[in-house]
């Protein structure tokens, strides 16, 4: 396919070729960890893809050795301020909504980690497909947070209620074939993730695919209220979180690389 159009900033890379833009997380030094500045310039790709006529398909993947780590602990440990932390919650519920209401198909390419935000942000998707070696956690729960991102929705949606909250419970590292086994991803790539997802897309790009997408978008507007409300109470459990003395002790034991001493306060 030749090349239509490329656009990048520090953290995004996007490339458009034919009716699929790739849109490319780009902080591999931090294993694409999600501060403010990717959260904020992924918004904006995604939305400038969104408006683009000309493209029906958008994968989503991470450079570097990780699809994302998931937020970024430095910049956890660096901010207590509530107001600042509540813009950054805001800004990641504008990310998972671009990316879910998103009038395209749309796929998580996970090689790596994909953990905690990074994995909500993967479930936002409409197809998952990671290598076998991928590491798939959501992780929360070991630096006393609750997911962001949807997360609770997501998993929800894909475990039920009882399985979800036992997954975000654990906060289990799981290896891709666990992972498509409890349904959290939706296939393992059996030789290589390119080609498994190039098959994936032109599957997609050879059925018709502007049925597919009404039939995405029936579905994302009959569950719109609920996503927004999870979205609104995960941001005030998190900011709740946040302040407490178990969160201050998660995000201290895992920059030492040490097992947590949780108290429960």
């Amino acid at each position: 396919m030749n090349t239509e159009a490329t656009s990048t900033t520090k953290t995004v890379i996007v490339t458009i070729k034919e009716r699929v833009a790739v849109v490319a997380l780009n902080r591999p030094e931090s294993f694409n960890a999600l501060n403010q500045e990717l959260v904020k310039d992924l918004t904006v790709a995604l939305k400038e893809v969104s408006q683009n006529e000309a493209v029906d398909i958008v994968v989503l993947k991470g450079n570097g050795r990780g699809f994302s780590s998931g937020g970024d602990i430095k910049m956890m440990l660096n901010s207590t301020n509530k107001a600042d932390l509540g813009d950054l919650l805001s800004e990641v519920s504008s990310l998972i909504q671009t990316l879910y209401f998103m009038p395209k198909l749309t796929i998580s390419a996970i090689h790596g980690a994909a953990a905690g935000l990074g994995l909500s942000m993967a479930l936002a998707t409409d197809y998952v497909i990671a290598e076998a070696s991928s590491k798939i956690a959501m992780n929360f729960i070991g630096i006393a947070l609750v997911p962001d991102g949807g997360g609770h929705y997501f998993l929800e949606r894909r475990l039920g209620e009882v399985g979800a909250k036992h997954l975000i419970w654990e906060g289990k590292v799981m290896k891709a074939p666990e992972a498509l086994e409890k349904k959290v991803i939706d296939a393992v790539a059996e030789g290589s993730l390119e080609e498994a997802v190039e098959n994936k897309v032109q599957a997609w790009l050879n059925s018709p695919i502007q049925a597919m997408i009404e039939t995405k978008k029936i579905l994302a507007e009959k569950n719109r209220t609920l996503l927004m409300n999870v979205l609104e109470s995960e941001k005030i459990a998190q900011s709740k979180m946040r302040q407490t003395q178990d969160h201050q002790e998660g995000i201290k034991a895992f920059v030492e690389k040490r097992k947590p001493n949780f108290i429960g306060k």
